[in-house]
């Protein structure tokens, strides 16, 4: 990791000079935000990407300047369904992804929501554990022999996992109250978890994963919120830093939010990411200040007994449904 990025840096600023010709990624949730431009930025430097939506017809119509970037840079976009709240979906993604057979150099997870009104996937899981963290798992898990040796996975949690640590004796709800901000800071967490014992399971062939907060930036994520109730968070996340001492939460562009998805996947070291949350183009060090506005990453969110416990909770889950 030779040159040094940070969070200013774009995803064309962090592929720059990179010829990614013969590379193949699996982008979830490319037809919008950080995904899209996330798949923009390595298709424009010569990267096949497949990438994975939720719907197809609408992503015809969002990835058209993604397309000509591809066509322009010497890549390729092709588009495949996936519904990550249906692990029907899930699974027929994977069988064509398997059929298919054509391998992948890095799998990025970028797709979820966030905050989302009490519900269930249509397998009963709580909306948010069940799309961020078990159609991801599923997916991966099942795909992973795609992966060439010494290739990447790349999982975007959020600064959210400083919300809460999972609960895997309640996961969906069913015995407290339900609060939007926690089950997403959950399902962030786990996301990190996830990575951590993917990278454990599979370094022992090259394949390192490592966990992304992309940064704050004003993507459709929030779909949840009315402008008015997304300003109040904004207010309410400047207060609670001022009030601690620290620096105020900077908004980020797109492209920038895009930056450590690539780093990650492309430019850093891989030995040196693998197992560790990721920001800024750079490995973010641990902080457990209470305070869930506070910089850094919780312990409980790379804890690797804590992994272990959710990948076993996890395949118990999907197995039953």
């Amino acid at each position: 990791m030779t040159e040094k990025f940070g969070a200013k840096s774009t995803a064309d600023e962090v592929l720059s000079g990179v010829n990614l010709k013969g590379k193949r990624f699996l982008v979830t949730g490319a037809s919008s935000g950080i995904g899209l431009e996330t798949a923009r930025s390595l298709v424009s430097h010569g990267a096949r990407v497949v990438a994975a939506v939720r719907d197809l017809a609408k992503a015809e119509t969002a990835t058209v300047a993604a397309r000509d970037a591809a066509s322009q840079g010497g890549g390729s976009l092709e588009l495949i369904a996936l519904d990550l709240a249906s692990l029907q979906s899930v699974r027929a993604s994977a069988a064509a992804l398997l059929a298919d057979g054509r391998p992948f150099d890095a799998i990025i997870a970028n797709a979820g929501v966030m905050a989302t009104p009490f519900g269930h996937t249509v397998d009963g899981f709580e909306t948010q554990f069940g799309t961020n963290h078990l159609g991801h798992f599923d997916l991966i898990n099942r795909i992973e022999p795609l992966l060439v040796d010494g290739g990447r996975l790349v999982v975007l949690s959020s600064q959210a996992h400083r919300v809460a640590d999972i609960d895997l004796d309640d996961p969906n709800f069913a015995q407290q109250a339900y609060d939007p901000f926690v089950a997403y800071g959950r399902s962030k967490t786990a996301n990190a978890l996830f990575a951590v014992e993917f990278d454990r399971r599979h370094r022992g062939r090259g394949v390192r994963a490592a966990s992304v907060m992309p940064g704050n930036s004003l993507t459709d994520l929030p779909r949840n919120f009315s402008q008015e109730e997304l300003q109040g968070l904004l207010a309410t996340v400047g207060k609670a830093r001022a009030d601690a001492g620290l620096a105020p939460a900077e908004l980020k562009e797109i492209a920038q939010a895009a930056a450590t998805s690539v780093w990650a996947a492309v430019v850093a070291d891989k030995d040196e990411i693998g197992g560790h949350y990721l920001e800024d183009c750079a490995i973010t060090p641990i902080n457990d200040t209470p305070n869930p506005f506070a910089d850094g990453v919780r312990s409980y969110a790379l804890d690797a007994e804590r992994a272990k416990q959710l990948w076993a909770k996890s395949d118990e889950l999907i197995g039953a449904a």
